[in-house]
């Protein structure tokens, strides 16, 4: 006896096959969740299953603890509750539960919309900054080459050269850094803050503007022609896997070509998502600036200076 079933054929049969099977169990009433602690409504129309999950990311369903019958409950509600790390979450046998997987999935998309994503014109126009651009030609390169984004373009140097007052108090730069989220969430609300506060400390101001594809150390690049006393960059963070939307504060006492992290300082976390509020920030900001100037130093040798005081 030959056997006529084609291999396609043969799928086809199979997921028919499952999908009557699972209608007819959903019909029953019988629940096709395997945790109780996760609800979720399981329809079958016209042979094909649809399941309704609770939107992982929502604060309820984030905060979900996955163990069915933790040993100390009431502890590990206590631990899960002073972190947002993903703990207590529980598996399947040897696999994530479903909702900590799409939770995952969820999150990490975001962090690929920061990261590839664009400061829109508007975000900078309120402000009056116009862009210039690093040595960097894609994103993708941008991600490869750090160095690239640490160094400006030759028109990003005609361009500040001819639009930007030379030897301010302060020169602010804008940069999309890792996160263009972390720009179009804060800087409305930072920006502000940091211009009055040093205006109202008799400081002046150099001309803002926005650098594309920004790595930290183009500050060294951006002073070799603005020559300002103090520059301040507000850039993207890395974006991790809960807040993608978190800005960096780098301040550095007249940064040139060979300087490095350790001439700078830094407030980090700048976001409403459970960091530091971009009018805080604001304020510490502009206190940061007010020392480096009174000092004439940043970084490590500020530390040196101020603390022997």
């Amino acid at each position: 006896m030959t056997d006529d079933i084609t291999p396609a054929a043969g799928l086809a049969n199979i997921d028919q096959l499952v999908a009557r099977v699972i209608a007819e169990l959903v019909r029953e009433g019988v629940s096709l969740t395997p945790d109780a602690t996760r609800p979720h409504a399981a329809t079958a129309t016209d042979g094909e299953l649809v399941i309704d999950l609770p939107d992982p990311t929502l604060e309820a369903a984030r905060r979900t603890i996955g163990i069915a019958e933790p040993y100390d409950p009431d502890g590990l509600r206590n631990l899960c509750a002073t972190t947002t790390a993903r703990l207590g979450v529980g598996r399947t046998g040897a696999r994530p539960r479903t909702a900590s997987l799409l939770l995952f999935q969820a999150d990490h998309a975001v962090t690929q919309d920061a990261i590839y994503g664009v400061v829109d014109d508007a975000t900078k126009d309120a402000l009056g900054l116009f862009t210039v651009t690093t040595q960097v030609a894609d994103r993708e390169e941008y991600l490869l080459r750090p160095d690239l984004g640490r160094r400006l373009s030759e028109h990003g140097k005609a361009t500040i050269a001819e639009r930007c007052v030379k030897r301010p108090d302060v020169q602010i730069c804008v940069g999309d850094g890792l996160s263009a989220a972390a720009i179009s969430n804060n800087l409305a609300d930072i920006y502000p803050v940091i211009e009055q506060g040093l205006t109202a400390a008799g400081l002046s101001l150099g001309t803002p503007f926005f650098i594309e594809n920004a790595r930290v150390g183009v500050m060294n690049d951006v002073n070799a022609i603005i020559g300002a006393k103090v520059v301040v960059l507000l850039i993207g963070e890395r974006p991790g896997l809960g807040i993608a939307d978190a800005m960096s504060a780098y301040m550095g006492y007249d940064p040139q070509p060979g300087k490095s992290d350790a001439d700078r300082d830094l407030i980090c976390m700048i976001t409403t998502h459970g960091g530091t509020n971009p009018l805080e920030a604001g304020a510490y900001v502009v206190e940061f600036v007010k020392k480096m100037i009174q000092h004439s130093a940043s970084g490590v040798r500020l530390r040196d200076v101020a603390g022997a005081e």
